[in-house]
């Protein structure tokens, strides 16, 4: 299940190959060579994470992921940073304006993956193709199949999806248009009762082995995903 990246990168032959690295990994990829372009992405919508050169014409890098994080809507936006400068000072610095990683030039395709990898499972677990159990309830995203108890529980892909969230973001509360953003994706237009007509069906897919209980209203709030049965 991966996801989109933004590639911002004014060097044509490294964007070329991170890009085709990243797509032969399964990543839909996004291009941009400055800031603006960059912008002109995250207003269409938002990526799943940002790989993000510290060098660029007109506003660095660094700039760029400070600005990302001071706004609600990029502010939880995964950033790794790219960057020619090996000095301690120059990391803690790339660190320090926000970005979740860095990877010094030149770096090898692999490790570049790798550490988008290992970003993603920490920051958006739902968008790797790992396995996750709660209760006895297992979701594979590679194999598309979820099972309660052991038993095969069968559901619909948008319930899939919003199972897949919640199991991998347990005992906090999501507003519907949260889970919007988060489900459906940023600038999806969908009315928010969708919302409450996906999670009956969730909860009626999931009642044969008694998970159902494991998702709770909380009234005038949204929904709340449990780590345990009550």
């Amino acid at each position: 299940m991966s996801g989109a990246i933004l590639v911002v990168e004014d060097e044509a032959a490294i964007q070329e190959l991170i890009a085709v690295n990243l797509e032969h990994a399964g990543h839909r990829v996004l291009r941009a060579a400055s800031v603006p372009q960059a912008e002109e992405h995250v207003r269409a919508a938002l990526p799943d994470l940002v790989l993000l050169d510290w060098m660029l014409p007109g506003t660095s890098g660094v700039a760029y992921a400070r600005q990302l994080r001071a706004a609600e809507r990029t502010r939880d936006i995964p950033i790794i940073m790219l960057t020619a400068r090996a000095a301690e000072q120059e990391k803690i610095l790339a660190l320090e304006s926000g970005a979740d990683d860095y990877v010094t030039k030149p770096f090898s395709p692999r490790e570049l993956i790798a550490r988008i990898k290992a970003v993603l499972r920490r920051r958006a677990p739902q968008l790797t193709d790992d396995a996750v159990e709660v209760a006895g309830l297992r979701l594979d995203p590679t194999a598309h199949r979820v099972t309660g108890n052991g038993h095969p529980l069968e559901m619909g892909p948008t319930e899939f999806r919003l199972l897949h969230w919640f199991i991998t973001h347990p005992e906090r509360v999501y507003s519907r248009s949260q889970l919007l953003d988060q489900v459906w994706g940023d600038h999806v237009f969908v009315e928010e009762r969708t919302v409450d007509v996906h999670i009956r069906r969730l909860r009626q897919a999931l009642e044969a082995t008694g998970h159902d209980k494991l998702l709770v209203t909380v009234r005038g709030t949204g929904y709340r995903f449990c780590r345990e049965l009550p």
